[in-house]
């Protein structure tokens, strides 16, 4: 299987007695961007998680089904937690910058990882600063503390920092949430380009910025996958009601209730779904 791909099959989360996802089986796109939508506490930061294991960080959390990584079920007791992890970049809804330098915070990555020179650690930080969109901006203070940096660059610095360790993949967790409209802009033209190398998978509540940079979209309600499909076909011409619904910022409950009876009915018809 081509590297950068990831698929769940029949996944199920649960916080202690809570189920945050229930049987969820997707496909996610290589090297595209995917988009995962929906209201606030419906699962997608846990379906994110579960990706590079970081919902393992979570007291009482028990995961069953399977998530495969290449080809590879990552919840396998043989998985080696620390490289897949290597694969995966993320950028959080507030960026977390390492407590040192600017020029620190990506070489900090490349130093653990590789056995490399001074003059090849400073010609890769340039490259990948680069590759945020940040060198330009910092090249005269690379030794200044990350911490000064204005929230748009601290968030551009994780991406450089992220992408020095060369992952396959790119997670990000609302990764634009916390920064000013200029500043998610840069974020969003820097996605749009790095897909053509990475498999990029975001959650977002911002409609527009899915449409805007989704090829592919999930959306999920109460922990269920309601919807997935190509971002045209979501946007443009969604089969599923709860889908249409809000995707026009409806109340949805009320279409959900009526949904789940009407599979019960035809669950107890031996119907099927």
């Amino acid at each position: 299987m081509d590297k950068g791909s990831i698929s769940t099959k029949f996944l199920n989360v649960f916080y202690a007695e809570h189920q945050a996802l229930k049987d969820v089986s997707v496909d996610i796109p290589k090297q595209k961007i995917t988009a995962i939508i929906g209201p606030s506490g419906c699962g997608k930061s846990t379906l994110l998680k579960v990706f590079n294991r970081l919902i393992d960080l979570n007291e009482d959390t028990k995961v069953s089904g399977q998530v495969l990584v290449d080809g590879i079920n990552i919840y396998d007791k043989a998985t080696d937690i620390y490289s897949l992890r290597k694969k995966m970049g993320l950028l959080a809804q507030r960026p977390f910058v390492l407590p040192m330098s600017i020029l620190e915070n990506v070489a900090y990555g490349l130093r653990i990882h590789n056995h490399l020179g001074n003059n090849k650690i400073d010609e890769l930080v340039e490259h990948y600063l680069r590759e945020a969109n940040l060198w330009n901006e910092v090249k005269d203070r690379l030794h200044a503390s990350a911490s000064k940096l204005s929230i748009g660059q601290q968030q551009r610095l994780c991406l450089a920092r992220g992408l020095a360790v060369e992952p396959e993949i790119i997670l990000g967790d609302e990764p634009t949430s916390a920064l000013d409209p200029l500043s998610s802009e840069r974020i969003e033209k820097k996605l749009i380009e790095l897909k053509n190398r990475y498999t990029i998978v975001i959650v977002t509540h911002n409609i527009a910025q899915a449409m805007k940079l989704a090829d592919f979209v999930i959306f999920l309600y109460y922990g269920e996958v309601v919807e997935t499909g190509k971002s045209e076909d979501i946007f443009k011409a969604p089969q599923e009601l709860m889908t249409q619904a809000y995707i026009k910022g409806e109340y949805l409950d009320n279409i959900w209730l009526e949904r789940e009876a009407k599979i019960s009915r035809r669950i107890g018809q031996g119907e099927g779904i």
